[in-house]
């Protein structure tokens, strides 16, 4: 079940993210993010307040969760967008995150099958997110569901620096 988050959420998404942290640190996970930097268990609850935060669950337990909004930040003024679209007709998806102990049990795909409706279900023309350009196997996970690259960006990522953003875009 995918549904927004609630308070006692927080805790398991942040577990989820200190995973994701330590895989990284453990060169198991090709992302550059940055353990007390982002994202955090502020990114989880500033998500939570603004409701913007889902999660799924299975057998009470948190195994993804991600942010979805309208909101497309600055860096995305950098897209290369095949598809344009008003700001209100656009979907963005930020942190996508699973569980590790769940990796490879469809987590991620039911998280943009629900995103993908969501967007529908309010209008939108079309859906838009981003990863890194290192995370190869995220890059083709979001190809195999039909998102397009609409270029990368070199920038400062919540403050992590040297980051390469690649944008994706899908139209619904």
């Amino acid at each position: 079940m995918i549904r927004k988050a609630v308070t006692g959420d927080i805790d398991a998404v942040e577990k989820i993210y200190d995973a994701i942290h330590s895989g990284i640190e453990a060169g198991r996970i090709p992302q550059k993010w940055a353990r007390n930097v982002y994202p955090t268990r502020q990114t989880a609850d500033r998500a939570l307040e603004s409701g913007e935060l889902f999660v799924e669950v299975e057998d009470g337990e948190v195994t993804a969760a991600a942010i979805i909004n309208r909101k497309q930040g600055s860096k995305y003024e950098n897209g290369n967008w095949r598809y344009q679209a008003q700001p209100q007709e656009v979907m963005v998806m930020h942190t996508l995150v699973v569980d590790p102990r769940f990796s490879g049990r469809g987590c991620g795909t039911r998280m943009m099958g629900f995103y993908e409706q969501y967007a529908k279900d309010r209008c939108c023309k079309c859906l838009r997110l981003n990863t890194q350009a290192q995370n190869t196997p995220v890059r083709r996970f979001y190809a195999k569901l039909g998102y397009e690259e609409a270029g990368i960006t070199g920038c400062t990522f919540h403050g992590i620096p040297d980051v390469q953003l690649v944008f994706l875009e899908k139209k619904l």
